[in-house]
């Protein structure tokens, strides 16, 4: 379900701010989010998971599938696309251009198979009882509310139908497509704006009073390591973030404002942001662009987590 706004996002960071300061972010929005999934913090071979499906959107999981080989060779014919100039080099801006391409169609694509799923045949708009009997009637059974994230089914409904509301814009009580969009991608449509940062609080306030402490703030992005263990580096530094930036009136929470000026600061473009993680990540020999030879040998940043020798082919037969 689309009941939650995972705003993941990976600032690049060079030198040893890289290290620290991912996990600042996770929640950062700007758009739409380029992946459902965190960035593990460290940038260790193998949690590549995030910029997966930043680089590749829905065809992430299949890439995942494939052996190195088939992986690299399909990159190989992805790279000669990005290169818009063809002079044999990838550029920061081609591969934001290719990144906000992709998320682009993933948005576009994911509320035409709603729509298509919901609305009926005989209208253009859909109505919240249309929507509400697809996806929660199971409720009116009236022994089913078990709890998922957090939050119970019903908790979930009451989430939506808030969300339902503002994004009918005229008020008159059906959704458009474009109003639709905007109830399923929210952090995508300006006038959603403020239901993205009212949910990040719910979602975060585990004690349910309007606000964030330190604790719950430090809670959502480390979950501890080990009984006993210390505490990494980086959680002591955003417990310091917290107190310097995050809590601007220094009265040792986060209001929906603060919340605000952190998920959704001004002026950030989070598809350049991957671009130059992606670049500093791949550019061995530091001149700030790509070759399709340091993709290739990067390919598990770009497309391969969990290779074996088995793999479907994507279903768009014609890009490959």
């Amino acid at each position: 379900m689309h009941l939650e706004v995972l705003m993941i996002l990976l600032v690049f960071c060079s030198g040893s701010q890289e290290a620290s300061m991912d996990k600042d972010h996770d929640r950062i929005i700007h758009g739409k989010p380029l992946s459902n999934k965190e960035h593990e913090h460290g940038g260790e071979e193998g949690d590549f998971e995030y910029d997966h499906e930043a680089f590749l959107g829905d065809q992430a999981e299949e890439f995942d599938e494939l052996s190195p080989a088939e992986s690299q060779r399909r990159l190989g014919i992805i790279a000669d696309k990005i290169d818009a100039d063809k002079d044999g080099f990838i550029t920061i801006p081609e591969l934001h251009d290719w990144i906000k391409n992709t998320q682009s169609r993933y948005i576009d694509e994911d509320v035409e198979r709603q729509w298509q799923n919901y609305k009926r045949l005989d209208k253009e708009t859909i109505n919240w009882i249309e929507y509400r009997t697809a996806i929660y009637s199971f409720l009116d059974e009236g022994d089913v509310d078990e709890s998922e994230d957090g939050f119970s089914y019903k908790e979930m409904e009451a989430r939506d139908a808030r969300r339902w509301q503002l994004a009918d814009t005229d008020q008159d009580g059906e959704l458009t497509k474009l109003e639709f969009q905007g109830f399923l991608h929210p952090e995508h449509a300006e006038h959603m704006r403020d239901i993205v940062v009212q949910e990040t609080l719910e979602d975060i306030d585990k004690d349910k009073d309007g606000q964030i402490s330190v604790a719950e703030y430090i809670g959502d992005m480390y979950k501890g390591g080990e009984e006993g263990g210390a505490e990494p580096d980086w959680v002591q530094t955003e417990r310091e973030q917290f107190q310097k930036f995050r809590d601007s009136n220094g009265d040792g929470y986060m209001d929906m404002e603060e919340v605000k000026s952190w998920i959704i600061p001004p002026d950030f473009d989070h598809s350049e942001a991957e671009a130059k993680h992606l670049v500093f990540e791949a550019d061995v020999d530091q001149d700030n662009r790509l070759t399709k030879l340091e993709i290739l040998d990067k390919y598990d940043l770009f497309v391969g987590s969990q290779a074996t020798d088995f793999g479907e082919a994507l279903s768009r037969h014609d890009e490959f």
